[in-house]
């Protein structure tokens, strides 16, 4: 490769769970110490970062597919990225198939991305899938909140990285390594620092979100639920959320946060994957239904308004028309607010991608929206229920027309709301809204007087 013009302008595009969303911010800040803006919208950057997810169906080849579309005005290409986790899988490979790209590196070692830069300025292609523990987070920028900019009113902080159970559909183990826990006052810091610098909601990220573990002030370990208390502690931080978490890594610190603290908000995303305990023996996690069901019940008793989310695959390996209606029928004993459902994909290099009694494309389509039918029926009725209460809502844009607001309730609802008086709603405010009009995927609110800056 020839030597390039050093970049002056970047885009982050990054795919896939908020935890990428976390580290593409990052990685803009990283090419921001080194005097590189974000390409004004509408402007084609000078190089371009696509932050990849593995989750995604067939994941690598529209990597390359991305790769192909990337084109400045004058037809040349910019200098491209490809890092996430597809870059840690793929390695080498994304260099052999795509010369156009200047450097892969995976969602471990992204902190070298400006070293990379530099070689790849000196036409020099570079390749970084390290694993290190959690160096990483030592190595990112610390002024990170400055007066730069006034950041979004939700912020997200990764506070664990990688997973162990190993579940035998999945990359992550593979693609973010072992389960890690950023250090306690590490995350307070860093939480303290969101909050001066604009953040009104703070959700608190990993793969197995509460696997975190640390020492806290006094030397004692401590788990999330002692985490998020003194995360709350903070003034100006009105919200926290935290997602995704693993069923196995409940503890009673955490589900007795749900009763006690004020700002952890009444909302809880706990995959599930399957109704049938043969078919989660077979995925390798561990947890039976009637445990699943058992472990939300514990919340429900402490947070009796708390809005229930969860995942689920259909058609994995072996699964049958009996194990699927056993799906169907925990989701119509849990009643979720909302969910995400998918249809099982082979992933190269886990267990179950060769696994016998593969299911039929078209099977899984059947069941996939079959369930979904039950998943939308449920969101509905959660939304329905929600008519005629009131609540406060954060302010976190502008709607499509004048006057209109979006933002989100306690329980993740997104809720949408006129404000007709100039001034009167600005973004990051926590104002009081009815709620007063269901939609499958959003509800109509009425600007109640009281606002709160």
């Amino acid at each position: 490769m020839k030597p390039q013009t050093p970049p002056k302008t970047y885009r982050v595009k990054s795919f896939g769970c908020q935890m990428n969303v976390y580290d593409g911010e990052r990685m803009g800040e990283l090419l921001a110490e080194k005097g590189i803006t974000p390409a004004p919208e509408g402007e084609e950057a000078d190089l371009v970062v696509l932050n990849t997810c593995h989750i995604r169906e067939k994941a690598a080849e529209k990597v390359y597919s991305d790769i192909g579309r990337l084109k400045k005005p004058d037809g040349s290409k910019p200098m491209i990225a490809v890092a996430g986790c597809v870059a840690q899988a793929e390695g080498e490979e994304i260099m052999e198939r795509a010369p156009s790209v200047s450097m892969v590196v995976g969602p471990q070692a992204y902190h070298r991305l400006p070293d990379m830069l530099d070689k790849a300025v000196k036409g020099e292609r570079a390749t970084d899938t390290d694993m290190p523990a959690i160096a990483k987070f030592d190595s990112l920028p610390q002024d990170r909140f400055g007066a730069r900019k006034k950041r979004s009113p939700s912020a997200f902080l990764t506070v664990q990285e990688g997973c162990d159970k190993f579940c035998t559909y999945c990359v992550v183990p593979y693609t973010r390594g072992a389960e890690i826990s950023r250090p306690y006052n590490d995350l307070t810091n860093e939480a303290y620092k969101l909050v001066e610098a604009g953040a009104r909601e703070i959700t608190l990220l990993g793969q197995n979100v509460n696997a975190w573990a640390g020492e806290g002030t006094t030397g004692a370990k401590v788990g999330l639920g002692e985490l998020i208390h003194a995360i709350a502690d903070i003034d100006g931080l009105e919200r926290i959320r935290y997602t995704t978490s693993h069923p196995n890594d409940m503890d009673d610190a955490l589900i007795e946060a749900h009763g006690s603290c004020d700002k952890l908000m009444p909302y809880l995303h706990l995959p599930v994957q399957s109704g049938n305990d043969r078919v989660l023996k077979a995925m390798n996690r561990v947890h039976t239904a009637e445990s699943y069901l058992k472990l939300l019940e514990r919340f429900r008793l402490v947070r009796p308004d708390i809005a229930l989310s969860g995942d689920f695959i259909v058609g994995f390996p072996g699964e049958s028309e009996a194990e699927f209606e056993d799906t169907l029928s925990l989701i119509d004993e849990v009643r979720y607010s909302q969910a995400f459902s998918f249809k099982y994909s082979p992933r190269p290099g886990t267990p179950a991608a060769t696994m016998d009694n593969q299911i039929d494309p078209d099977v899984m389509s059947e069941r996939l929206h079959r369930l979904q039918a039950r998943l939308n029926r449920d969101q509905i009725a959660f939304n329905e229920a929600s008519v005629g209460k009131t609540c406060r809502v954060l302010v976190e844009r502008k709607g499509k027309f004048e006057g209109q607001w979006l933002g989100k309730s306690p329980w993740l609802q997104s809720v949408w709301f006129e404000a007709t008086q100039a001034g009167e709603v600005e973004i990051g405010d926590m104002v009081e809204v009815e709620l007063v009009e269901a939609g499958p995927n959003s509800i109509k609110g009425a600007l109640l007087a009281s606002v709160t800056a």
